[in-house]
């Protein structure tokens, strides 16, 4: 079904997860995750439809909360029957996740580039197109066009900042600024960079180019780096369509995003926005195109199709939330 054709039929968005007055346990909120925390070893992450793009949320898309969480869990199953660690306990809901807390966030975001593209501040693309060829400390040869693969993935890491933009890192001002031991970073990136490249070949079966991933580590309780957060999301990765990727770079065309980059490109063009002051609404077609992008990568990606629920995901979420809530 496409966007034109999904505007009748999408939910209202999921904004947010009320907690009961009788639970008495504490939540924060972040960009697009209601975080509950009840004092022990683990949370609740409670991915709604809020959309974030230039340091803010710009709005709501409907579904892409639920899928976002069906496709961390996937990925998060995949990796841990091949012996990498993460956070994930259970998804005993379409939208929520049960996590390990990790006993120390580390406080890098770690991305994985297989390609160059990307127009914002930190992109490669935008970097490589206004002339820098080391850029995070990697060196770049001469000749790379928009959208092209890299000629071998790297890790471009940034600060995690809670207002305004991240900043750039190279992977030694990680270690020299204490964000990371140099034993754990080592780890992090051995552990990212096999974990991107298993997920493009996985990707590439399923008709998805996996571009680019944000990936976030935290220690557990032994000192071990896990992954943590989300993986492989519409919302934390760049995925383009395998069918048309080639002759879309050959004619400098935009490339078929199934991703946030879709939203992000489209609304700038509809609104002008630039991330300065009130940023307008999200336009309605486009809410329901950006969501038609969504449940198709869910589809391709797990194999499965996704079933649009009509149920209100507050009563829901309460009612698959009490055994976590109240353990016997």
């Amino acid at each position: 079904m496409t966007g034109e054709l999904l505007q009748g039929y999408l939910p209202d968005p999921f904004i947010e997860f009320e907690v009961p007055e009788s639970w008495k346990i504490q939540k924060r909120q972040g960009k697009v995750r209601d975080i509950l925390d009840k004092g022990d070893a683990q949370l609740a992450l409670i991915t709604t439809d809020r959309k974030s793009a230039f340091d803010r949320v710009l709005g709501s898309v409907p579904c892409t909360g639920e899928v976002n969480n069906r496709i961390s869990a996937f990925w998060f199953t995949v990796f841990n029957k091949e012996g990498f660690r993460n956070h994930m306990i259970s998804a005993p809901d379409p939208n929520v996740m049960i996590v390990r807390k990790a006993a120390e966030p580390l406080g890098v975001e770690v991305v994985v580039r297989g390609y160059i593209t990307g127009e914002t501040s930190t992109a490669l693309w935008r970097l490589y197109a206004q002339g820098a060829r080391n850029i995070y400390g990697h060196e770049f040869r001469e000749g790379y066009r928009k959208g092209d693969r890299l000629d071998e993935p790297v890790i471009t890491p940034t600060t995690k900042a809670d207002v305004g933009h991240d900043e750039r890192l190279t992977c030694q001002e990680v270690v020299d600024r204490g964000l990371a031991a140099p034993d754990v970073w080592n780890q992090v990136q051995t552990s990212a960079l096999s974990m991107f490249k298993k997920a493009q070949d996985i990707a590439l079966a399923r008709g998805l180019v996996l571009m680019d991933t944000k990936m976030e580590f935290g220690l557990d309780g032994n000192g071990e780096p896990m992954v943590i957060d989300e993986l492989f999301t519409g919302d934390s990765s760049r995925y383009v369509l395998a069918s048309t990727y080639q002759q879309k770079v050959e004619s400098g065309q935009e490339l078929d995003h199934m991703d946030k980059e879709f939203l992000r490109l489209n609304y700038r063009k509809a609104t002008g926005y630039r991330g300065d002051g009130e940023a307008p609404p999200i336009p309605d077609l486009l809410i329901a195109q950006t969501a038609d992008r969504y449940i198709r990568l869910h589809d391709m990606l797990t194999g499965t199709a996704f079933q649009m629920s009509r149920e209100r995901p507050q009563e829901r979420i309460e009612q698959n939330l009490i055994p976590w809530i109240y353990p016997h």
